[in-house]
């Protein structure tokens, strides 16, 4: 007796049958994305709230103003965006050599996936270095946590005729959010290079070769990405707005 093949199964098989199902993907790849779903709310909360302090205040610190050096130079005005657009690049060159090392991943070329995480590796310390040096920066002039420079200082950053008590208030607001946010959007650029040289160590040690899978680096990918994206956010709202 022949077997014959049903309309409905000879409809699955063909080009139009919908292809790859959505849900058909590793289980720890759908973590990572519920992960980074999650901490995504909670970026876009802090982010929320400082738009929503930033435009209801009748003025504001000046970003131009306010991130006019380049931290580690003699260049202390007339240079605003410039250390801050060299800390972006650095971060985009850093999720440029992570897809450098996915794609090597997928082609199971353990040394261009060394070669290429060390480089993202090194993106990140210098990422977190910049960081550090204009933070340090803006707390030489007064800016910290519940701190704020003194009246002549404070006033650099404002433009002419604002009411001092205004100044405080919402300076006290700026640096509050400012050390907090870009401070959390750190320690996740800190716990990816950490988890960047676990993995690294890890394809050294010839662990993915014996599982016949680099898909770790794709997982790690994914956070690295994310970090790069929520970087360009807090760009804009704080150095940019």
């Amino acid at each position: 007796m022949s077997a014959t093949v049903s309309p409905i199964d000879e409809l699955k098989t063909t080009p139009w049958s919908g292809g790859r199902s959505p849900f058909n993907v590793e289980y720890g790849k759908m973590m990572m994305w519920f992960f980074l779903l999650s901490d995504a709310f909670t970026f876009s909360s802090l982010l929320i709230s400082y738009g929503a302090l930033r435009f209801s205040a009748p003025t504001w610190p000046s970003p131009s103003l306010v991130f006019q050096s380049v931290p580690g130079t003699s260049i202390e005005h007339g240079a605003p965006l410039v250390f801050v657009g060299l800390m972006t690049f650095i971060l985009i060159m850093s999720s440029v050599t992570m897809v450098l090392a996915v794609e090597a991943g997928h082609r199971n070329s353990k040394k261009e996936v060394v070669w290429w995480m060390i480089g993202t590796i090194i993106g990140g310390l210098m990422f977190l270095s910049c960081q550090a040096l204009e933070w340090n920066h803006l707390h030489s002039e007064g800016f910290w946590w519940s701190a704020i420079p003194n009246k002549e200082t404070l006033q650099e950053f404002f433009d002419a005729g604002i009411p001092f008590a205004q100044q405080q208030m919402t300076s006290h607001q700026f640096a509050n959010l400012f050390f907090t946010i870009t401070g959390f959007h750190g320690f996740h650029v800190f716990s990816g290079v950490i988890i960047n040289i676990i993995i690294t160590l890890n394809v050294l040690a010839g662990t993915y070769t014996k599982r016949g899978s680099y898909l770790m680096i794709e997982k790690v990918g994914l956070y690295w990405h994310f970090v790069d994206l929520v970087w360009v956010f807090v760009f804009t709202f704080f150095y940019l707005v």
